[in-house]
């Protein structure tokens, strides 16, 4: 199986971003416009290290991101659109046990999730 072709099955797999736990490893889908990926985290030493690996449509070349949170610490990931439209970002941030991702738009289209060790 070809890299492309095992990060869409992972994507596949992955349940869709919304409030409630989540294991360590277990994915999550994210949606940022035309990028689509998933994101899913570790508990470290240092802290939880969050990775999400997100790619342009089915045929994109897939990018990683990663970060290790401790607490009250924050991560956002951003994706670029049209000249004059607003970026389309996810901001990641862990509170306790808790990682809460918030899509960041305008202030009537945020959405919040918690992922809960």
């Amino acid at each position: 199986m070809n890299l492309i072709g095992g990060v869409a099955a992972f994507f596949l797999a992955a349940s869709p971003l919304h409030a409630g736990e989540l294991s360590a490893m277990a994915g999550e889908s994210i949606d940022l416009g035309d990028f689509r990926g998933v994101l899913h985290y570790t508990a470290e030493n240092d802290g939880y290290r969050v990775i999400a690996t997100i790619a342009d449509g089915e045929a994109g070349l897939p990018v990683r991101f990663s970060a290790t949170l401790a607490e009250g610490q924050s991560a956002t990931i951003s994706v670029p659109r049209k000249l004059g439209e607003p970026d389309q970002s996810l901001k990641i941030s862990r509170s306790g046990d808790t990682l809460t991702v918030t899509e960041v738009g305008s202030l009537s289209d945020q959405r919040t999730g918690a992922i809960t060790k």
